[in-house]
């Protein structure tokens, strides 16, 4: 498994990060030994990080990784995430440290290595001066890090993409999880005027340029890239989208590039790797078959150019206007 750095952290992370998330699903939804066996196998195979939040699974995926992680030898990266509730504003500092104690215990963990802004940014998410003024969200971060509770402060990077760029800037988050797929690659590719999708606008160089790691979510689009089967998880995370939408995107994709580039899955998340400034890949996960498949996927390296050329054309005609 090759390892890319992370951002100015000084860590090594694997090209590919478990990703516990309600999506995949593989940690909240399936039997213990799948569980077990999912985790063991991709730690054995290199995956040296592991990735999860309170939110999944109202707490299943990260008391699954409490007990897991008693029955492996290797020692992961472990992140988790905090979700503010913009009705308890007046107790940020208090929300975060519920949080983590909560999810410590669940974790059976003293400390993680990094943790993360799971809130969504700008209006309709939690606005940015509630995160970066003095007594805001930043501040109740770093005071888990300064009592030892993680190494490491992140942020989710949805939202508002003014605010996450201003977030960024403000040089107080160490990672990001951004949004990069191969029907909407924003984050690093400019696009056309008049994109009718999420335009995240460059989020990729606004990283490079604070040294911030990027892990990026979404590789699949929620499945639609992976499969035209719908698991009923499918939730969209962007505006100007949908899963119609989306899925007309795919497959313009594949008719263009064809089985180049393997499974449907394996080439979207190729294209993923194809991206040297992103320092990850997180992968959500079903079953274990799905593990296997992401592990080939990796042995493939990136997608060819001349697919990367075709891909870019439709970015360019975004997707001939569909």
């Amino acid at each position: 498994m090759r390892t890319r750095r992370f951002g100015r952290t000084g860590l090594r992370v694997s090209e590919l990060v478990f990703g516990g998330g309600y999506v995949g699903g593989i940690l909240v939804n399936a039997d213990d030994e799948t569980k077990l066996a999912a985790v063991r196998r991709a730690l054995e195979a290199g995956i040296n990080w592991i990735d999860t939040a309170p939110a999944y699974g109202q707490g299943k995926s990260e008391q699954a990784l409490g007990w897991i992680l008693r029955e492996v030898e290797q020692e992961p990266y472990l992140s988790t995430k905090v979700m503010i509730d913009p009705a308890r504003l007046d107790d940020i500092a208090g929300q975060v440290e519920e949080s983590v104690t909560a999810s410590l215990a669940r974790l059976d963990r003293d400390r993680i290595d990094l943790l993360q802004l799971h809130n969504p940014l700008g209006s309709g998410g939690l606005e940015l001066r509630q995160v970066l003024r003095d007594g805001g969200v930043a501040d109740a971060l770093e005071d888990m890090r300064a009592q030892g509770l993680t190494d490491f402060i992140g942020l989710t990077g949805l939202g508002e993409v003014g605010a996450i760029h201003a977030a960024l800037d403000s040089g107080r988050f160490d990672s990001a999880q951004v949004y990069y797929n191969m029907i909407n690659p924003s984050a690093a590719h400019a696009l056309p005027a008049g994109w009718s999708g999420h335009d995240f606008a460059g989020i990729v160089d606004t990283c490079l340029t604070h040294g911030v790691a990027m892990m990026a979510i979404r590789v699949f689009a929620a499945g639609v890239l992976a499969s035209d089967i719908r698991h009923g998880r499918e939730i969209v995370l962007t505006q100007g989208s949908g899963i119609p939408a989306e899925e007309r995107r795919a497959r313009i994709a594949f008719a263009a590039l064809g089985r180049t580039g393997g499974t449907r899955a394996q080439t979207a998340l190729r294209f993923a790797l194809s991206n040297p400034d992103l320092s990850c890949a997180v992968i959500g996960l079903a079953e274990t078959a799905h593990l296997e498949e992401a592990l080939d996927a990796r042995e493939m390296g990136p997608l060819p150019s001349e697919a990367l050329a075709a891909l870019n054309r439709l970015y360019e005609s975004e997707f001939a206007r569909l």
